[in-house]
């Protein structure tokens, strides 16, 4: 069901006043909100900000190709890492860059604070549509119609890594369930290992795990938020993985450290329930493992059933006061669409391509040798199908996410659980809704 995304659109669209960006024209703004796509006359220069790492590559493949329409490219620190603080600056000093790499969870952080323009009159846009994985047009559009607010990227499906050698060599079965995925806990412990390393931290990933359970933590009805962190979903992933870690069946390492990397490259970790950029992270971490690894589909909370959860995936979005939407919108396209482009991607930046086609890239359909020759994308691209489109995205996720991880670091520390931590953090992000005037229910 997808009307949860629908429903989005209607509350920003009703809620904020938005206004129309045009490009070299006021004349021609439609009632849809959207910005005018007439092609700016003569030679247009584009500003462009990312941080994928080999960014420059890329754009001067369109350079070479596009002598009227240039992209100079910035690079600077991840999302929120800084570049989203710069982005609303210039926002509010009128002065951001035409294009900006956006985060499909920060995307309606810019959408509260009419910081996008909307593409829904580019037909090129529109066209393009039916080339992109159905729930990654869905985080770009909240569902609404008449409305595009930027150009999918990227994706981060959710498969089981696992540890295949030590599976087999203990006689213990790949699990298929999350009951059987317990069970294997209990062996792996037994054996002198842990079956993962539970992110006390990084909650895109619980994120993940709660919307393949069916989780959905915002909503709207047209006028205001829901915030829902504690929904049934959500509540089932937070007292399983309490159950684990009240048994010490994971270990708790802080993620993306060293001692994270050696519990994988030791062998004291099992498992990794990530997302398909996870093959990368445990390739350069755990080197000494080469040839050891696996990649199988989520466990299921349903045995036989065919969910998958997402983490990570970014847009290419067009900023509002852009005086060249249609060039910059065409940009965009090329830059997530064109295989050139999606092959460079790939290869600098191990980028997983939110189009359908991007599943077929040569450097996709072939055995990778540090997973034992295994062609690994294939599971990926079919869990890419089977995340649901119906996940919502609140407009304070980074406050959000900091509430989240300081109780996840308490539950794991023995003083609280995870359940008392998402009771805090939808307490603390209906507040933060309510301190920036966004309509909240209550």
């Amino acid at each position: 069901m997808r009307f949860p995304m629908r429903s989005l659109g209607i509350v920003l669209t009703s809620a904020l006043a938005l206004t129309a960006c045009s490009s070299t024209s006021d004349d021609s703004t439609e009632s849809s909100g959207a910005a005018s796509c007439a092609p700016s006359s003569g030679p247009v220069t584009l500003n462009f900000t990312s941080w994928i790492p080999g960014i420059e590559t890329v754009v001067k493949a369109w350079n070479d190709k596009n002598p009227d329409i240039q992209v100079t490219v910035q690079t600077g620190p991840n999302g929120n890492g800084g570049t989203y603080q710069n982005f609303f600056n210039q926002l509010k000093a009128g002065n951001a860059p035409d294009l900006g790499q956006i985060e499909y969870d920060a995307l309606p952080s810019f959408r509260v604070q009419d910081g996008l323009t909307n593409l829904a009159d580019c037909t090129e846009v529109t066209a393009a549509k039916d080339q992109f994985v159905d729930w990654t047009w869905g985080q770009v559009t909240f569902g609404e119609e008449n409305s595009v607010y930027g150009i999918p990227q990227d994706a981060g499906p959710m498969a089981l890594f696992y540890r295949k050698d030590l599976f087999e060599k203990n006689g213990i079965a790949i699990p298929t369930t999350w009951d059987e995925y317990a069970a294997a806990a209990e062996k792996v412990k037994a054996a002198g290992g842990y079956i993962t390393n539970f992110s006390q931290s990084d909650i895109n990933q619980f994120a993940g795990l709660a919307w393949q359970a069916g989780g959905r933590w915002f909503a709207n009805d047209g006028s205001q938020w829901t915030v829902n962190l504690q929904d049934e979903g959500t509540t089932k992933v937070a007292n399983y993985w309490q159950g684990l870690l009240d048994k010490k069946l994971v270990s708790t390492v802080p993620p993306w450290t060293t001692e994270w990397d050696n519990a994988y490259n030791k062998g004291n970790a099992w498992t990794w329930v990530s997302a398909v950029w996870g093959a990368n992270s445990i390739s350069s971490g755990a080197p000494d493992t080469s040839g050891k690894w696996a990649v199988a589909p989520m466990p299921q909370w349903t045995a036989g059933g065919t969910s998958a959860g997402n983490w990570g995936g970014s847009s290419t979005a067009v900023f509002k006061g852009s005086k060249h939407p249609y060039e910059a919108a065409k940009f965009a396209l090329w830059l997530n669409t064109d295989q050139e482009a999606l092959t460079l991607l790939n290869k600098e930046a191990n980028l997983y391509p939110a189009t359908k086609s991007g599943a077929t890239l040569p450097a996709l359909s072939e055995g990778v040798e540090f997973y034992g020759g295994q062609k690994i994308y294939d599971v990926f691209a079919t869990a890419s199908t089977q995340v649901a489109a119906d996940f919502v995205w609140g407009p304070t996720m980074t406050s959000t996410y900091a509430t989240a991880s300081d109780g996840f670091k308490a539950a794991v520390s023995g003083s609280g659980t995870l359940a008392d931590a998402l009771k805090t953090t939808q307490t603390a992000t209906i507040d933060t809704l309510k301190s920036q005037s966004i309509p909240v229910a209550e």
